[in-house]
This record gives structure tokens, C-alpha cells and sequence, in this order.
């Protein structure tokens, strides 16, 4: 499928929006294709589409039906934006959610369409290593799937998932979880600092020491725990580490604490109107 006449409207110009955009223009969408809507942009960002030739506009009301409608704004403005954009749901219109914790319901009763798709990406999506789930109403069609999983591919992978209640864990595990990942990246550069390393030599390896662990689990075919393994020698630095990780209360447990509080937390946003 192409995606070059396709016509999009963006509504959020901010680091996911711009993300997804260079994403689109590295994958066949012209800038004349693309109007993003956004009353507030960063200086950055009105750069970046000044600088890509796509027409941003402050208000959505001079505007035409486009194919896809895209909604990248924070969840506690999402109905305020979806009642401005509502007239903009043609009858071939496909309106795409990247809003944490906003349920297909929540848009159909704000846009009194089912043409609905709620995705969820992940930050990593600015440098192209993005992961994003999506799940759709049964009336989006099969070529409107097919646009939209090239849309949300093009800054990363995508999955789709048929039951929606599941969008609240990947939220708390993609959707947050690259913070997680860099907090830990801060506590391994704290430690390494307390243990006697100079600062910038102890951050350095901190950082690329997850990135790297990252990169080669990615191209292993290995498991995670295998890789694990293939570290720790019987009574080495490494089984002593991960004897106090791996105990009572270690990292397992913490880091399924923090998730279940990120999937509260997204049934919380769900049920807030």
C-alpha cells in the first residue's frame, strides 16, 4: 500500500507528533499532505515543520475531512480537542488516539464516530526505535488498518491487539517504560560515582552499558535469562550483584510494583471523562 495520497491531518505538534511526522516523510507522505493543528508550538517544533514545508495552523475550523485524523495531545485536554476536531470526521475518515488512558468509547461519545483507532506508542520513537500497540473498533477497515500500521510503523514496530482492556499494561510497560529505563541508567551512574569512579567516566558507562546490553539482546537470538546466564559465573561480581537484585523485595518485585501502579494509574485516566 502507498501512503502517497493519502491526506493527514495532525492534531499536537509536540515531540510525539513531530516524531511521527519525520517518520511519515522518511516513508513516502509529501509535506503537502500533512496540516498539523496546534495553538501552542515550541519554538523547536514550529522550526522543524517550518523547515519540512507542512502547513500548521492554530484552529482546526477552516479545514476539510481529511483520511486520517491523528490526535497526539495529553490526556487531560483529550475531550476539549476531540468536540473542536469533530467536524472533521468525514464518512472516510479514520481517527487515530495516541492518548494514554483514552478508551475507543471515550472518543466515539466525544466524536460520535466508530472509525476509531487507539494506539499507544513509546518515546523512542524520536530516534526511530519506537514500539506502538494499537487496537480498532470492527467498523475501521481493512485498508484503513493497513494505512494506519504504516502510519505508526514508520517510527518504529507495531502490533495490534484485539481486546482493548489490554491497553492499559502495554501503557505501563512500553508506553512508560522507556522512563523506567533511564531512571535506571541514573541509579547504575549514581552507584558507580558512589563507588569511587570519576562522574562523567561513571555515567558514560552506565549509559553505554544499557544501551549496549539493549542492542545486543536485540540482535541475539537468545533469551533474555540465557543472556543473563552467559554473565554470571558461579560465585563471580556478577552473582553477588544480582543476588541482592534478584532477592526479597529486589528488582523483580519493584519493577512489577511500578507496573501495576502505571496500569492503576491508566484505569484511573479511563474512567476520567
Amino acid at each position: 500500500m502507498s501512503l502517497g495520497n493519502l491526506s493527514i491531518i495532525l492534531v499536537g505538534g509536540g515531540n510525539m507528533g513531530g516524531a511521527l511526522t519525520g517518520g511519515w516523510l522518511e516513508n513516502g507522505v509529501s509535506a503537502s499532505q500533512i496540516v498539523v493543528v496546534d495553538p501552542g508550538l515550541s519554538p523547536e517544533m514550529a522550526r522543524f515543520f517550518t523547515d519540512q514545508k507542512i502547513h500548521h495552523v492554530q484552529a482546526a475550523k477552516n479545514l476539510e475531512a481529511p483520511d486520517v485524523l491523528l490526535v497526539a495531545v495529553k490526556p487531560q485536554i483529550m475531550a476539549d480537542v476531540l468536540r473542536s476536531v469533530k467536524h472533521l470526521v468525514g464518512n472516510n475518515t479514520v481517527v487515530i488516539s495516541v492518548a494514554a488512558g483514552k478508551t475507543l468509547s471515550f472518543m466515539e461519545d466525544n466524536l460520535e464516530s466508530r472509525s476509531l483507532i487507539r494506539a499507544m506508542p513509546n518515546t523512542p520513537a524520536l530516534v526511530q526505535r519506537g514500539i506502538t500497540v494499537a487496537c480498532a473498533y470492527p467498523e475501521v477497515s481493512k485498508s484503513q488498518i493497513d494505512q494506519a500500521t504504516l502510519l505508526l510503523g514508520s517510527t518504529g514496530s507495531i502490533e495490534w491487539v484485539d481486546d482493548e482492556t489490554l491497553m492499559d499494561a502495554v501503557t505501563a510497560v512500553s508506553g512508560s517504560g522507556p522512563a523506567y529505563v533511564f531512571h535506571l541508567v541514573e541509579a547504575l551512574s549514581d552507584a558507580a560515582i558512589e563507588s569511587g569512579l570519576p562522574q562523567e567516566l561513571g555515567r558514560k558507562l552506565a549509559l553505554e552499558t544499557v544501551a549496549g546490553a539493549g542492542e545486543l539482546m536485540m540482535q541475539s537470538d537468545q533469551s533474555p535469562t540465557r543472556l543473563r546466564e552467559n554473565v554470571t559465573s558461579q560465585g563471580g561480581t556478577t552473582q553477588a550483584a544480582l543476588s541482592v537484585l534478584m532477592g526479597k523485595e529486589g528488582f523483580s518485585d519493584l519493577l512489577k510494583r511500578a507496573v501495576e501502579a502505571a496500569v492503576k494509574r491508566g484505569r484511573e485516566l479511563s474512567q476520567s471523562h
